[in-house]
């Protein structure tokens, strides 16, 4: 079987599991004998709104969440040409933090409503705070040609505004509670208004994304070869730059630093996917929401009835699989 096919074959494989996935979180915890089919649950009224309200909201949010993050890790690594580049490695989520933390600050009582309104308030700072991230990564990397010098900005830029939050956050107890579920990755608050908005974000990043697969292709050729292709890097840089912070923005903005899904869900769909960044995007986003879902299912049956934030899970899950990937190239 060819890459190509490989990559057909699989992303056709995620959406199975995806739905599978979903069917058994949708009924998780309903019915008397903790797990009951949502079409059965649908005849009763109070069965109906547990999965209407609570679980479907949250089931959909943690896909979408899932998809934009690995959406975003595929088009840094891609961007960046470097297997470790993620969205938060390159100061987009340390910025969306800080955006989240001073409109929390200027304002709590206002962003903590549940409101359209206020759902775009906070992505909107958290867009804001990622863009200024990447930005400051880039100029303090002098571009993005070398691996080091991006890498070492990255870790400047999300210490630097890692401790900013954390100043402000001291000058604040209603946003530091606030941002406790933020910091630990969460998806437990998500409703049908923070799903739209991803979904809208989505709409937005992952078209445009795909539109520039061919430059990610060509950037992978170096940037000379990119050059005598006709590329504009530098408009094309900026464009993908900004599905970069948008994606990850939207992401941070409804469920907090959600940790490793981006770096490893591109790294487990380059396998299959092939060199082409088309099928990296499709496969990576896909890969991206099966994780996620299956961690928050882990993440709130490990100690059931309590719950783990799912931010934790996936940093211990996404910590080992490093580990396992360093031993075999050691090997």
């Amino acid at each position: 079987m060819r890459r190509g096919d490989g990559g057909q074959a699989m992303i056709g494989a995620l959406v199975l599991v995806l739905m599978a996935t979903a069917l058994v979180w949708l009924g998780l915890g309903v019915g008397s004998i903790g797990w009951q089919s949502p079409w059965q649950a649908w005849s009763d009224d109070g069965l109906r709104q547990i999965v209407w309200e609570i679980r479907a909201p949250r089931t959909v949010g943690a896909l979408l969440v899932g998809a934009l993050l690995g959406l975003g890790g595929a088009v840094a690594q891609g961007l960046f040409r470097n297997p470790l580049a993620e969205p938060y490695l390159l100061g987009s989520a340390s910025g969306a933090c800080l955006g989240l933390v001073l409109m929390l600050t200027m304002g709590a009582s206002w962003v903590n409503a549940s409101t359209w309104l206020a759902r775009l308030g906070l992505t909107g700072a958290a867009f804001v705070g990622a863009v200024a991230g990447v930005s400051l990564t880039l100029m303090l990397s002098r571009g993005a040609t070398q691996t080091m010098r991006l890498l070492l900005g990255g870790v400047v830029v999300g210490v630097v505004l890692g401790a900013v939050t954390e100043l402000v956050l001291l000058w604040s107890a209603e946003a530091w509670r606030t941002m406790r579920a933020f910091m630990l990755g969460n998806t437990s608050m998500l409703g049908w208004p923070a799903c739209g908005l991803m979904g809208l974000m989505l709409a937005v990043t992952w078209p445009v994304g795909m539109l520039l697969s061919r430059v990610l292709d060509a950037l992978s050729l170096g940037e000379d070869t990119a050059r005598t292709l006709g590329i504009p890097l530098g408009t094309a840089r900026g464009v993908l730059v900004a599905v970069l912070a948008l994606s990850t923005a939207a992401a941070v903005a409804q469920a907090g630093l959600v940790a490793f899904v981006g770096l490893v869900a591109p790294h487990l769909a380059r396998p299959w996917a092939g060199a082409r960044h088309a099928s990296m995007l499709w496969a990576s986003s896909l890969l991206g929401g099966v994780l996620l879902l299956a961690s928050d299912v882990l993440a709130r049956s490990l100690i059931a009835p309590q719950e783990l934030p799912v931010g934790v899970l996936t940093a211990v899950m996404g910590g080992v699989y490093l580990l396992v990937l360093l031993h075999r190239r050691a090997v």
